[in-house]
């Protein structure tokens, strides 16, 4: 039996011990930058839990979680391309670092490694879990897609943005989990049940990621980064649709023209409060907890499914 705290261990050991080839050193020296700033391993440590909660072996599902891993950072060395952000984690983004064109190569270099370490599963399984990645990494694309487009799309419906964040975040939380489950030879049905469980989670996750932009404590965002990067997120699509003409008018034009001024921003965000936007996006994000929690009532009580349950709980209450 483990705890998460032993999960984060085992994943980060093997992160440490995971050396790309020397060279060229152009291509593979900022991977071994990138993956040393840190991180929440939120992603990896699902794919072990995933694996413990139908009794699988542990040393079989590090490669595969590893390649989650490796995944996700790959999203996010091509995210701070796109964003042209400056910092990840406090740290010299890639590009900012190296270059773009270094940026972009050693990305892909990352998603070639990740597909090999999620085929490093034992054969019978191997078609499944393929088929739960190719999924979900083209899903991700998509959402980063969308991501894109919402940046120029100032009228977002909350379903269209819901749908967005889960292929941009949730999916892969879900993929995490599922593919823990299916090496672990869960029936197809548990694997799927345990995959909605990790698409609730990640909307949760996003959520309150969202509600971190508008002033809610947190030791890592500053405020107003979403907002001057001309992000549509939940709690401003909701005040948007609570405003009268002239406020839903203003805030347009402050996003659009304005969004890099720190007293105009500092007024949206106030008046985005005012019009219920953060109590709005808190609610929905419990919503989404309570889904997840839902989704687990079923299994049976087990060190496993408390430390999902301790999962939910840390994406709600975390401070970055």
């Amino acid at each position: 039996m483990k705890s998460i705290e032993d999960f984060i261990l085992l994943v980060q050991e093997e992160i440490k011990q995971y050396h790309f080839p020397k060279q060229p050193k152009g291509l593979y020296e900022p991977l071994d930058y990138f993956l040393k700033i840190g991180g929440k391993r939120l992603r990896p440590v699902l794919t072990l839990l995933g694996a413990d909660l139908f009794g699988g072996d542990i040393q079989k599902a590090l490669k595969p979680a590893m390649g989650i891993e490796l995944f996700h950072n790959f999203t996010l060395v091509h995210d701070d391309i796109m964003d042209d952000a400056p910092l990840r984690r406090g740290q010299s983004t890639v590009h900012e670092k190296w270059n773009l064109n270094t940026a972009i190569l050693s990305g892909d270099v990352l998603f070639v490694d990740a597909f090999e370490k999620v085929s490093d599963v034992d054969q019978p399984f191997l078609k499944e879990v393929l088929k739960v990645f190719v999924q979900t990494a083209r899903e991700v694309c998509e959402g980063q897609q969308k991501d894109m487009d919402f940046e120029s799309e100032l009228d977002v419906t909350e379903e269209e943005y819901i749908h967005m964040i889960q292929f941009k975040t949730s999916v892969l939380l879900g993929c995490a989990l599922q593919i823990g489950a299916i090496i672990s030879g869960a029936a197809k049905s548990d694997a799927e049940h345990l995959y909605q469980f990790g698409l609730s989670l990640g909307t949760s996750f996003q959520i309150k990621d969202d509600l971190f932009d508008y002033g809610t404590k947190s030791i890592r965002k500053p405020t107003g980064i979403d907002i001057k990067e001309q992000k549509m997120t939940l709690p401003l699509i909701h005040a948007l649709q609570q405003a009268d003409l002239d406020q839903k008018r203003w805030m347009i034009n402050t996003v659009k023209n304005h969004h890099t001024d720190r007293k105009r921003v500092h007024e949206l965000i106030a008046l985005v409060k005012a019009l219920g936007g953060l109590s709005y996006a808190t609610t929905q994000m419990n919503a989404y907890k309570d889904q997840a929690l839902e989704l687990l009532a079923g299994y049976p009580d087990s060190v496993y499914k408390n430390a999902l349950i301790t999962m939910v709980r840390f994406v709600v209450e975390r401070e970055k």
